[in-house]
């Protein structure tokens, strides 16, 4: 077995334990302070970094800790996943397990691409968490790609929508006073990163980073125990007047950060390593610590592609019909989707009083679209804020199941302390047993529960398209940022498909008919690259029918897989990934704003000829953005091909198995 215990004294004891492959080595050391250390092939990664959980009774879990047993032991499994971007899960690494005197103890697993550690409390009493320090001491100055916390509701830093660009600079540069969200990447050398992220996370805060005392190392940070709270920060319109706060912000907090019971675990503090940044596209590391799913049938969870009113704020036009928040409109976008081979619609916010989730806008008759989209064979999804739901889950969510209704989305959210992490199971578990899918919006960043609650089919926690229809905003390099990153925390609510495409010159902010930054084919490849369950058709039914070839060859990608290949990339630079889903192969490619040519190999492929559809930059592309060339053509397993990247550009291919 590839792990070793090193008792150089009884009160410092050191255990030594590596990955199956032995890439990865992680020291932990408990003493003075109980410490964890990582190196991948031989090159130190983070130095002794402390970890403990400091209690209201001014204990500390960790510090002066007396080991009372340890066991190290190999795991080898599998499980199914769903809703993901494979169907079956590997799951292989190294288990150490120590407990200490005082009732409580802490786990690491060591995989082949990521190192992980928890604690886990036995007590019968009530614990007060006051804080927990988590820290990762990493050897050098290195650069990384930071999303600072960003568009504070009323000021309130730990009241935000965790819709973050990433500032590319050294660790010892970080912006002081400022937290980043997770997942944060360090490039740690030699072409290897590091990526910090959090697994499991349940009736506890989410943890930020701030820079720790070394001057290159962060620490955890987490928002304090919100004791009294009120409407506030962000505005809806409300039916027939002015308008409501509809964020839930606290006005006073404690000065600990959870209250909790005294036997449980605590979230998986995980530090995620590649070789090759590419290896950043296939790490599962979320979902395999991740609590396994709690409800037993899920053949009612049907992901899909969605037709979505708000982006394209209602711009139909060839009806006969006033377009906007009215009965006639979604009914028009059902008979979109149905058309087009989309699985529901959602109405946006306006159906309903913000806040009063049964008074209906007389405008839009929820029962008759509901019953329309029975008809052709198409699911409604409604908006909601999470304060409205909060407070009326209990009571809409069979009414409205009982209605047809297939699932919510739910907005708003805007914090991660405890009690708004602990509510999204809960609102998640309520959802299921009416089979009721969930897209959270306004959300921190998934850490697992759409495993434990599979009926969540959408998480944003993301600066998705929606916030490029107004901000001047570097689109292209983030969209090749957050494979590496964002989407390694789980799948996302991104919002593609643009079919006004813009260069940089040419962009224009604009709330109506709005532009995406990058070619036709940036967009196009986006359905294959990012991992969205629940994937909008965000552009207008009419630009859509306009662009009808652009429109199949997007509707003929599924939003869930059975296979994913990484093929090439650079995170901020460029990506290439293959995924397949009952033996047809989907591959997307794309490149920030420099243009570029990739070779991409096809030896993925099973032995056999193949017809690959494929949409590709026009030769124009980089003055006119919606230029565009289709192709067919053969291919073979084992095939190499050069394919050209315009500035912003992307390429996307179906391929399919040649029958006889």
């Amino acid at each position: 077995m590839n792990q070793k215990s090193m008792e150089t004294s009884q009160e410092h004891p050191r255990y030594e334990l590596h990955s199956p492959d032995e890439a990865l080595t992680v020291l932990v050391e408990a003493g003075d302070k109980l410490r964890w250390s990582v190196q991948h092939q031989g090159q130190p990664i983070l130095q002794p970094s402390p970890i403990s959980l400091q209690l209201a009774t001014g204990e500390v879990l960790g510090d002066k800790a007396v080991v009372k047993s340890s066991e190290i032991r190999a795991v080898d499994t599998e499980f199914k996943a769903i809703n993901f971007r494979r169907a079956v899960i590997q799951d292989r690494y190294t288990h150490l397990t120590l407990t200490f005197a005082g009732d409580f103890g802490v786990e690491f697993r060591v995989y082949n691409d990521a190192v992980a550690y928890r604690f886990f409390v036995q007590r019968d009493e009530e614990l007060i968490v006051k804080n927990e320090e988590a820290k990762f001491n990493f050897i050098a100055d290195h650069p990384a790609f930071i999303p600072y916390l960003r568009d504070y509701r009323e000021g309130q830093m730990f009241v935000s929508s965790f819709e973050s660009p990433y500032t590319e600079q050294s660790l010892s540069e970080f912006t002081p006073g400022a937290v980043a969200i997770l997942p944060l990447l360090v490039d740690v050398g030699h072409g290897k990163k590091a990526v910090i992220l959090e697994a499991d996370l349940e009736d506890y805060p989410g943890m930020y980073l701030n820079l720790n005392a070394t001057g290159m190392g962060l620490q955890g940070v987490y928002a304090p125990y919100p004791l009294e709270a009120r409407l506030g920060g962000s505005r809806l319109a409300e039916i027939g007047g002015g308008g409501e706060a509809i964020n839930f912000i606290p006005t006073r907090r404690a000065d600990y950060i959870a209250k909790t019971q005294g036997a449980r675990t605590f979230p998986w503090r995980i530090l995620a390593l590649s070789a090759a940044d590419k290896d950043l596209l296939n790490n599962d590391i979320v979902q395999k610590l991740a609590s396994p799913p709690r409800i037993d049938d899920v053949s009612w969870i049907v992901p899909g592609q969605v037709a979505w009113d708000w982006w394209d704020d209602y711009n139909l036009t060839h009806v006969d019909f006033k377009a906007g928040m009215n009965t006639p409109t979604f009914k028009y976008y059902i008979d979109f989707a149905a058309a087009n081979k989309a699985k529901y619609i959602i109405i946006d916010a306006g159906w309903s009083a913000g806040l009063d989730l049964t008074r209906l806008n007389p405008n839009v008759n929820v029962p008759e679209i509901v019953a329309y989209g029975k008809e052709k064979g198409i699911g409604v999804i409604l908006w909601a804020t999470w304060h409205a739901i909060t407070q009326q889950m209990h009571e809409i969510f069979p009414q409205y199941a009982a209605l047809g209704v297939k699932g919510w989305k739910i907005d708003f959210i805007d914090r991660d302390d405890q009690l708004a992490v602990a509510s999204t199971y809960a609102i998640a578990q309520l959802a299921a047993k009416y089979r009721l899918m969930v897209d959270f919006h306004g959300v921190f960043k998934p850490t697992g529960l759409q495993r434990t609650y599979p009926n969540v089919v959408g998480y944003e926690g993301v600066y998705g398209m929606e916030n490029f229809k107004w901000a001047d905003m570097d689109a292209p390099r983030y969209a090749v940022t957050i494979p590496y990153t964002r989407n390694m925390a789980g799948p996302m609510d991104y919002t593609s498909g643009a079919m006004i495409n813009a260069t940089q010159a040419d962009f224009k902010a604009r709330n109506h008919a709005p532009m995406s930054k990058g070619t036709r084919c940036h967009q196009l490849a986006q359905y294959v690259v990012f991992e969205v369950p629940v994937q909008m058709l965000s552009d207008s039914p009419t630009l859509y029918m306009r662009e009808q070839e652009c429109t199949d060859f997007i509707t003929s990608i599924p939003t869930i897989f059975d296979e994913t290949v990484p093929l090439d990339g650079k995170v901020g630079e460029y990506v290439a990934v293959a995924r397949q889903k009952d033996g047809v192969w989907y591959v997307g490619a794309m490149t920030n704003w420099e243009a570029r040519e990739l070779i991409l190999d096809f030896s993925f492929l099973d032995a056999g000829r193949y017809q690959a559809v494929v949409f590709k930059d026009g030769v124009n592309a980089d003055r006119e953005a919606t230029d565009y060339k289709k192709d067919v053509l053969q291919l073979a397993s084992g095939a190499t091909m050069p394919i050209q990247l315009s500035n912003g550009g992307g390429w996307a291919a179906r391929i399919e198995k040649v029958r006889g």
